[in-house]
């Protein structure tokens, strides 16, 4: 294993708080590369973010260096400039959406998605699971039609050729919908388009499609689904909000009232949940509880 440099143990040791285990080797230096890139590759990979991210954190480390001629180990990258972001606003963005979406009821089916709408859940997603494109179709019109005078705004999960043709708000699409969706189709169509992202880089290939929305997770383990990167924790959340800042921001992934606090001091301003509400015993009663939670920012 290669020891740190002085600057990467700097890093390392002044950013516990986005530290996660790893059994990575460190990697290798080498002399081609710039030396803050060098370390702060180094110290990203101790703290547990895959390759790819500290590729993407080192090159924005040398970016503020080369920028401001300061190298200071505590002060974690945060500039959407150093990230290479392009500045707002953008004529290609999507249609945008409220920046505090509040509570983000992630729902199994129209009746859910009626329920969650009439108990004043201000956004909800229909993530309706099923090969027969018949029973999908009939479960989004029947989801449009369920927050029609209820002020809620529906997002679709995946299917987004069927949102378009409901009329629905706008579609969530995971990394791997990307390359198969037809995005100017959904942007023409004026729907809202959300993204998921799992760190870094996934975060920075959302923000080069403006999204409407982006969201961040999983925060903590869920059963729900197979994640492909361990949760992230809230420190990490922390930093993500903070570069992501122009964007509305949907925290989600094993969330429940006991973990509100900590992540509504993200920055973030929505938080989806799933099994806080579908295994709760008075759905209704939750929801409430949860979105006047988040609306008093507790």
């Amino acid at each position: 294993m290669t020891a740190l440099t002085p600057q990467a143990q700097a890093i390392f040791e002044a950013h516990q708080d986005l530290a996660l285990p790893t059994e990575v080797p460190l990697a290798p230096l080498y002399t081609h590369e710039a030396p803050i890139y060098r370390a702060a590759k180094q110290a990203c990979l101790a703290l547990g973010f895959i390759e790819i991210d500290a590729q993407c954190l080192a090159r924005a480390w040398h970016a503020r260096v080369e920028r401001t001629g300061q190298f200071n180990a505590e002060d974690w990258p945060d500039s959407p400039t150093d990230f290479g972001l392009l500045p707002f606003p953008r004529d290609q963005a999507f249609a945008s959406c409220p920046h505090k979406l509040g509570l983000y009821a992630v729902l199994p089916d129209a009746a859910w998605v009626g329920r969650m709408a009439r108990a004043g859940v201000p956004t909800v997603q229909l993530r309706f699971k099923s090969d027969d494109l018949v029973a999908v179709a009939r479960e989004i019109r029947a989801s449009v039609q369920a927050v029609q005078g209820t002020g809620a705004l529906l997002f679709i999960n995946d299917h987004w050729q069927l949102a378009i043709e409901a009329g629905a708000y706008g579609v969530h699409l995971g990394q791997e919908d990307l390359e198969l969706a037809d995005l100017q189709h959904i942007r023409t169509a004026g729907l809202r388009l959300g993204l998921s992202s799992h760190g870094y880089a996934e975060m920075l290939r959302a923000d080069a499609f403006s999204p409407s929305y982006i969201a961040m997770g999983a925060v903590f383990a869920t059963t729900l689904k197979r994640m492909v990167t361990a949760p992230q924790g809230t420190g990490r959340l922390r930093a993500y909000a903070q570069l992501m800042r122009n964007y509305p921001l949907v925290a989600i992934g094993g969330i429940d009232a006991s973990h509100l606090p900590d992540v509504l001091a993200s920055g973030v301003g929505s938080v989806a949940v799933v099994r806080a509400i579908v295994a709760a015993q008075q759905p209704e009663e939750i929801a409430v509880q949860l979105q006047a939670a988040i609306s008093s920012g507790v």
